[in-house]
């Protein structure tokens, strides 16, 4: 089951905030980590158990507070467009006649042998 687990940690240094971000992407299960650093919380949303993530932090020297362990909030509502409004959307866009309207020149591919100054421009 998908969880939100949210902890409080002091993230002060840089250095340290590395390493606790390489230990808690290490645990088994986690999908995501979101860290804000004016709250100084780390968000972990996945399988993974709160139990080794609160150790796995620790174990790099950090204190940890458990704020909550939950359901990970649920998608916006845009991404759950009906069929219809995808089949209008892209009705839309296919009024555009260049995917890439600023590549209109034509490219040409040299190697060294191909090149108009192959010798050396010192002597």
């Amino acid at each position: 089951m998908i969880k939100k687990t949210v902890l409080k940690v002091d993230l002060s240094g840089d250095k340290g905030r590395k390493k606790l971000l390489k230990a808690i992407s290490g645990v088994q299960g986690v999908d995501k980590i979101e860290v804000d650093a004016a709250k100084g919380t780390i968000s972990v949303t996945g399988d993974a158990d709160p139990y080794d993530i609160i150790v796995r932090t620790r174990k790099v020297g950090k204190f940890v507070e458990l704020v909550s362990v939950g359901p990970p909030p649920a998608p916006p509502k845009e991404a759950q467009k009906k069929p219809e409004e995808k089949k209008a959307e892209l009705k839309k866009d296919d009024k555009k006649t260049d995917p890439n309207p600023q590549f209109h020149y034509p490219v040409v591919y040299m190697d060294r042998y191909n090149e108009p100054n192959v010798g050396c421009s010192i002597m």
